[in-house]
């Protein structure tokens, strides 16, 4: 039927699909082998899924364990934080004083100087005030404690002779008790560590003001390539948003210290100047400070001069701080440096369970350096491929 010819055309032509039944054979034992199943396994939606998990929990596991050393050294970390931030304060002024051929020790020295001249200044006036005024006040507060404790005793619920007695013998009992002592002992320790990380503070940030350069170049000294140029950027944000941020703020707490001082002074409330102050001292504390240097205003008002003066303070306190919210901020803080009060809220929550009043204070620029270093991770003007808006969006 077939000839000699196109008989070997046939058995050539089934040799060649044999040989491709066996390649193909030979591949498909290939990949469905063990690791090419594995792959698959891990490359599928579960093992995606496992991955970012397992990634997910590195990166915790990792943010703990810096946290607990950070916990640990406290007395060594807090001070270089707070170094740092007064020494992204002051560049400025260094760097025009460096323009200006000022020695490095030179203009250092002239800053803290001037520091503490300002520290030593603000400090005398509360002395002052509270000491001219101390009398006064002190007759004030015991009339008013006496006119609470005569409401008190006129209710249902006002508690007898008998219970008072024994309420005064269990505070006799705890000053007296080795409980007592060992709290005594206790805040030694922390007035010892806070001298001590004081001490440590100045001597850093001295050495900051007048080597920070060098010492960023030494830093910076392992990266290489776009991991040097991301790290300039990173260091730069960081100082930039540090020092604006705290000369924002500061610059916001001292309208609102003069604003209320004012509004005290015009009402005739004791001690409106170390109210004043402690109005500057509780606004670098976002959303939470301004509401505590109100209630203490309200309630020395209240002790001194009654409700009246009180609901008057309590207003003036509240005028100020939506004038200072809606005006003033944007203008001197600046739309980048603006978090949302949601953040603003978990740093400060974040702070204060870690280190409490201090971690407040700490947390918000903190935050606010994380949010401008990723601003700038992949270029001056270029966020990380995260964080980046979506097209259209605002």
């Amino acid at each position: 039927m077939f000839g000699w010819r196109s008989t070997r055309e046939l058995a050539a032509r089934i040799d060649r699909l044999e040989g491709r039944r066996g390649a193909a054979s030979a591949v498909e034992a290939v990949t469905d082998g063990p690791a090419v199943r594995h792959r698959r396994a891990w490359g599928d939606g579960f093992g995606l899924l496992a991955t970012r998990s397992l990634q997910i929990i590195i990166v915790l596991v990792l943010t703990a364990g810096v946290v607990f050393a950070m916990r640990t050294l406290s007395t060594v970390v807090i001070p270089i934080l707070l170094a740092l931030i007064f020494a992204s304060t002051f560049a400025p002024v260094m760097e025009w004083m460096r323009s200006r051929r000022v020695p490095s020790a030179l203009a250092t020295v002239l800053v803290l100087l001037a520091l503490v001249l300002l520290l030593s200044g603000v400090g005398w006036l509360i002395v002052w005030a509270v000491r001219d005024q101390w009398d006064e006040l002190s007759a004030q507060a015991q009339d008013g404690f006496g006119q609470v404790l005569a409401w008190v005793n006129t209710l249902p619920i006002a508690p007898s002779e008998e219970q008072l007695a024994e309420w005064q013998q269990t505070v006799v009992d705890f000053l007296t008790s080795a409980q007592f002592g060992s709290g005594a002992l206790a805040g030694v320790g922390v007035v010892t560590n806070f001298v001590t990380g004081f001490v440590l503070m100045v001597v850093v940030l001295f050495f900051f003001l007048k080597d920070g350069p060098q010492i960023w170049s030494f830093i910076l000294r392992p990266f290489s390539g776009e991991g040097l140029s991301r790290a300039r950027r990173a260091g730069a944000k960081t100082v930039s948003t540090l020092g604006s941020y705290i000369r924002g703020t500061a610059a916001v707490a001292a309208v609102d210290a003069v604003g209320i001082g004012i509004g005290l002074v015009i009402l005739q409330v004791p001690l409106a100047l170390p109210l004043a102050v402690l109005v500057f001292m509780l606004s670098f504390i976002p959303l939470v400070g301004a509401t505590l240097a109100g209630i203490l205003a309200a309630l020395v008002a209240l002790v001194a001069n009654g409700p009246l003066s009180a609901v008057l303070v309590v207003g003036v306190v509240v005028l100020v701080n939506q004038l200072e919210g809606n005006f003033l901020q944007p203008v001197l803080m600046g739309r980048a440096l603006k978090l949302h009060p949601l953040v603003i809220l978990l740093a400060l929550t974040i702070g204060t369970v870690l280190s409490g009043i201090l971690g407040a204070v700490l947390a918000v620029p903190i935050a606010a350096v994380a949010w401008g270093v990723i601003q700038v991770w992949d270029g001056p003007q270029l966020p990380a491929k995260a964080f980046r808006p979506h097209p259209g969006e605002r």
